[in-house]
């Protein structure tokens, strides 16, 4: 059922053919002769019966020779119609169907029609074999039912087995059946059967079918060890198994079947990691050796083909892997080896650069097999190959939607690559939506492998518990580093956590120094980015030292050395800073980015002219630079010149970028700054102050058409609506309305959700400056004061004049609504704080003489009560030091000063009449705390007589107490004298009458002896019995009397020791009643000395 041949025949055996003249020619079974001709002359000379016929032909096809058997059985079916019987060839006609299906074995299945390597196009397919085998069949059959004969089980078996080849698999079974409830040891439809099942799934079925085979044909051919082996393996005993195929082995040296199973449980097991490199090393020779053998013996067989064609692949022999791919093509007699001899033929084409062909063998393999990953990753690598983009996400999504994430993790990550790249003709949105789809996948392959990239997982816990192709994609450095990239603007710490990993697979993989440069370098510019400068310092010297030794990486040196020149700056070490900008201007002076830095470093030590020079020249190289023109505008503005800064900015719209976000700001605060700094009163100066406004707000809402997040011109606008600068600002552009104060604090509040919103977007100190004048503008003082306090302490280390000059104006605005001295100290402090930083200020000279009178003129008319003499003479101070300033201001001869002169000098004026009535109030405010502290010192003194009083008064009562105290205590100490010799002498006298009793009872003893049958008369028995118990009375009262005066401690003050109690002595009713008065008298007795120690205490 698996080869050409028949079974085998027993040794030694021949056939006698008598001729017609009565000579017999014996022939030798077991050398008969290629050629047929004579042998087939002779049989038809003898007119021979068709058994030996079909014995001759059936030695033929033993031998494997099929023509010679076909020959035979072609010149039977002849001379038997010739003579006129065709009812005797239903036995050929059954020899021919088995010749045929002896051929479909070894035919083709599927045969190319454009191969490279294996041509089998004049072969006989498989389909054609069969169809004659059926018709032969057919012929058999029709000559049975014409000629009534029965069928033979050799017509059923023949029937089953070509049933069983064209995989009609029920028919078959039923065919087998058949022959089976007739002879149940029936060895071809045994394995049939057996077959069947097994191809079913069916497997402890099959497996005991194979084992009645083998019960009752242990040599049978084919094996039925190796269907045991089969069942067995895949019922998961696979040791087992391999003991079925090694016996089969064993028995049959030469057959492949064996050969080819153990081959290739050999390779797998190589493949486990678990073993040392040694034992896999032997375990693929010994896999690959047999597996040789194995197709050696049958050069036909597609699984041997298959695997030995993965084996030349990895060789790079690749036109052998070619033709053993064709053969595992040409004779797949399943749909697996079908799909893997096309992707290997695919891989193949692949690699020799035949792109397109290679498509093709892979598209063949997913239409018959769509969920094989293998094939659809190879499918979509060769689309993009061909530039079809958009079919290769097809190919990988379709096989995604069919499977789960851990079959599926090459072409999720390869789907998630492709999709984090943009390509050319895609809008924002769509590179957007690509972006965050690759996103979404790589987090899918994260998780399903515990990579670093994960949220919420463990680091580096998932190298034990993948498989080799899973650990690979784990291990992708360029993954780890496009994973990092696709976060880069969303989430630092991702980005952090993929170039850490990938630095540390490339730092384990590769050798010392051979980490790529840039990897290093993007981890040193994270560092630096979260301010861990140290740490970047080093990253950023290491990957300088590994680009420079390498002398490829000049463009990567020359960035890393940028950087760390921006690191020595942000460490405030400007002299490396230095340094490292001019040798990177040595090597590359067109660096623009590196003279703007330099020029920075220039402008902030107040070498303007160095700075400005150096960005001309960084201009005349690169004038089409929008960073650098940003810069320069900056630069121009910083240095006051704004007419200068306002043609440059408009020169950028107009001739480089009207688009710039940038310049489109710049030239919106250029514009508000002239309106809002201009002094023209006249209606001319006045309408250019509107049109300054209108085209500052038209500025800022196209960098916001433009941008929509650009907080810049947000919060430009906002400025311009708190300040009503499109309409009367304030009264400066025309006459205040009646509602100018409702008007003033709604546009304060829009401003401030407008600031609100800008504050969580950037984290500047610029916004709450803001944010404290729209509270400012409310008369929201101390809200205003902390917006500016916040924005002074956190951003600008109380160095920014403007924010300590916005503070110097809420606190006096704060002081003055307040008739708060304090607050008007506070705001002369800011003021002498932006003094200090511009000492050359005349304007904020001039505040500070405000201040200083303004406070005196407040404090001046203030009660009494809420002024202290300290703070007049202060406020004195201070309005003489203001006399001081507003006579320097009104006398200064400067051309242009930011104050009125004739104001100056009213202010001076006004001092003066403020300082005169100083010295009135200061007598009154010293008559005032005199007069506070003559009260304050008779209430202290009153007070104190009220304290000694209550103290004598108290001293008083607690000596009455001690007097009383130590009286008792004396009282308490007689009583305890007493009590202790009463029951001294009590305990004598019960001392006596024990002795007494004890006379009594031996005479009354010797009295018994004398007369033993006199006894007591009644009355005598109970007055004993009385007299008794008066005398354990008296006994009792004394031991209760000593108790209760004993108290705590005895006459020498220590504590008594703890009497045992005594057993009480049972009377009588007499004795009860007699002794009842004196109990209650010691109750009472008891009562009273308890309290008497109550009131001791």
């Amino acid at each position: 059922m698996s080869d050409t041949r028949s079974p085998s025949p027993a040794p030694g055996r021949s056939i006698d053919v008598e001729l017609s003249g009565q000579e017999i020619i014996t022939v030798d079974l077991d050398n008969l002769d290629a050629d047929p001709d004579d042998l087939l002359d002779v049989l038809k000379e003898s007119r021979s019966k068709v058994s030996i016929w079909t014995k001759l032909a059936t030695e033929y096809w033993r031998r494997g020779l099929l023509e010679p058997a076909e020959k035979l059985a072609q010149g039977a079916i002849t001379f038997f119609h010739s003579g006129g019987s065709p009812g005797s060839l239903p036995p050929i006609y059954a020899l021919l169907a088995n010749i045929q299906m002896a051929r479909a074995r070894k035919a083709p299945k599927l045969i190319l029609q454009e191969p490279r390597q294996d041509d089998m196009r004049k072969e006989k397919s498989r389909e054609d074999c069969y169809r004659d085998a059926a018709q032969f069949m057919n012929k058999s059959e029709a000559v049975v039912n014409d000629t009534g004969m029965n069928r033979t089980v050799l017509n059923f078996l023949t029937r089953g087995v070509l049933q069983l080849g064209t995989q009609s698999m029920d028919d078959a079974l039923r065919t087998f059946d058949s022959v089976l409830r007739e002879r149940p040891t029936n060895i071809v439809a045994s394995m049939g059967k057996a077959r069947i099942l097994y191809a079913r799934r069916q497997y402890p079925q099959a497996l005991r079918q194979f084992q009645g085979v083998l019960k009752h044909s242990p040599n049978c051919d084919p094996d039925p060890r190796i269907g045991i082996g089969l069942c067995l393996w895949a019922m998961d005993h696979k040791e087992k198994a391999k003991m079925a195929w090694e016996r089969s082995l064993e028995v049959n040296p030469s057959q492949w079947p064996a050969q080819l199973l153990l081959g290739l449980d050999a390779i797998n097991s190589s493949k486990d990691e678990k073993q040392s490199e040694v034992e896999r090393r032997q375990e693929f020779l010994m896999g690959t050796r047999l597996v040789e053998k194995a197709f050696n013996s049958n050069q036909r067989n597609s699984a041997a083909a298959n695997a030995l064609c993965e084996l030349f692949l990895r060789k790079g022999q690749h036109k052998r892997a070619l033709k053993l791919a064709e053969r595992t093509l040409q004779f797949a007699d399943t749909l697996t080896i079908l799909t893997e001899g096309y992707i290997r033929c695919g891989r193949v084409l692949h690699e020799q650069g035949a792109v397109s062909e290679a498509m093709r063998q892979y598209g063949q393999a997913v239409k018959g097999q769509p969920g094989n990953v293998l094939a659809a990753v190879g499918h979509a690598q060769t689309q993009l190959k061909l530039d079809e983009v958009s079919a290769a996400m097809h190919s990988l999504e379709t096989l995604i939607q069919t499977q789960n994430i851990t079959s599926s993790i090459e072409a999720t990550a390869m789907l998630a690559s492709i999709r984090a790249i943009p390509r050319p003709g895609m809008s924002s949105s769509e590179i957007s939506q690509a972006k965050t789809s690759a996103r979404d996948l790589y987090e899918k392959v994260c998780k399903a492998l515990h990579l670093p990239e994960a949220t919420n997982l463990p680091v580096n816990g998932h190298t034990n518990s993948l498989t080799r192709s899973q650990r690979r994609i784990a291990e992708d450095v360029e993954m780890h580093i496009e994973i990092a990239k696709l976060w880069f603007e969303d989430d630092v710490s991702r980005v952090e956590r993929g170039l850490q990993e990938a630095f540390r697979l490339s730092e384990r993989d590769g050798a010392v120094g051979k980490v790529d440069p840039r990897l290093i370098n993007n981890l040193g510019a994270l560092q630096h980015i979260s301010g861990r400068y140290d740490i970047a310092r080093t990253l950023y010297e290491r990957s300088l030292m590994d680009a420079t030794s390498s002398g490829s990486q000049e463009n990567a040196s020359t960035s890393i050395l940028y950087n760390l020149a921006r690191l020595y700056e942000d460490q405030g070490d400007e002299s490396n800073a230095k340094n490292a900008y001019e040798k990177l201007l040595s090597r590359h002076p067109e660096y623009t980015d590196a003279k703007i830095r330099l020029a920075k470093m220039l402008a902030d030590v107040n070498r303007s002219n160095d700075a400005h020079e150096l960005l001309k020249q960084a201009l005349a190289s690169a004038n089409g630079n929008l960073n650098l023109r940003a810069f320069y505008t900056h630069f121009l503005i910083q240095s006051n010149m704004h007419k200068p800064a306002k043609e440059f900015v408009y020169a950028t719209l107009k001739d480089h970028e009207s688009h710039d976000v940038y310049s489109l700001c710049a030239a919106g605060w250029i514009q508000y700054h002239q309106a809002r700094e201009s002094r023209d009163s006249t209606p001319k100066g006045i309408d250019d102050r509107r049109s300054g406004f209108r085209r500052s707000a038209e500025f800022y809402e196209k960098a916001l058409q433009l941008d929509p997040m650009c907080a810049v011109a947000a919060q430009g606008l906002a400025i311009a609506t708190a300040e009503d600068a499109v309409g009367t600002l304030g009264g400066s552009l025309g006459p205040i309305a009646h509602d100018e104060n409702a008007k003033r604090i709604k546009n304060a509040r829009d401003a401030l959700d407008v600031f609100a919103k800008v504050r969580e977007s950037i984290d500047d100190g610029s916004v709450y400056a803001n944010m404290g004048h729209c509270y400012y503008l409310s008369d929201e003082y101390d809200r205003a004061i902390e917006s500016y306090e916040t924005a002074s302490r956190k951003f600008y280390h109380h160095q920014n004049v403007s924010v300590l000059l916005c503070l110097c104006r809420s606190w006096y605005a704060k002081a003055t609504k307040d008739q708060s001295f304090s607050a008007m100290k506070s705001a002369l402090r800011y003021a002498q704080a932006a003094l200090h930083l511009h000492p050359h200020d005349k304007a904020i000279l001039y505040n500070i003489a405000m201040i200083e009178q303004k406070a005196a003129e407040m404090l001046l008319p203030m009660l009494p009560a809420k002024r202290t003499l300290k703070e007049i003479q202060l406020a004195v101070e201070q309005a003489v030091h203001a006399q001081k300033l507003f006579q320097s201001l009104a006398a200064d001869t400067s051309s242009a000063v930011p104050y009125s002169r004739d104001i100056a000098d009213q202010r001076r004026k006004y001092g003066e009449s403020v300082l005169r009535r100083c010295d009135e109030q200061i007598v009154v405010q010293k008559q005032h705390e005199s007069e506070t502290q003559a009260k304050m010192d008779g209430a202290r003194r009153k007070r104190q007589e009220d304290r000694d009083r209550q103290e004598a008064l108290e001293l008083e009562r607690k000596e009455v107490l001690r007097r009383e105290a130590e009286e008792l205590a004396e009282k308490r100490k007689i009583a305890r004298e007493q009590a202790y010799e009463w029951t001294k002498s009590s305990q004598l006298d019960v001392k006596d009458s024990d002795d007494e009793k004890e006379q009594r009872r031996s005479k009354k003893a010797s009295r018994a002896r004398a007369k033993p049958d006199q006894t007591g008369s009644g009355d005598e028995q109970e007055q004993k019995r009385k007299k008794r118990g008066k005398l354990r009375k008296s006994e009792n009262v004394a031991e209760d009397d000593a108790a209760l005066f004993s108290g705590d401690e005895d006459a020498d003050g220590k504590p008594a020791a703890k009497k045992r109690p005594k057993k009480r002595v049972v009377r009588d009713e007499d004795d009860e009643e007699e002794i009842s008065a004196p109990r209650k008298k010691q109750i009472k007795s008891k009562e009273f000395i308890s309290d008497s120690d109550d009131e001791m205490s």
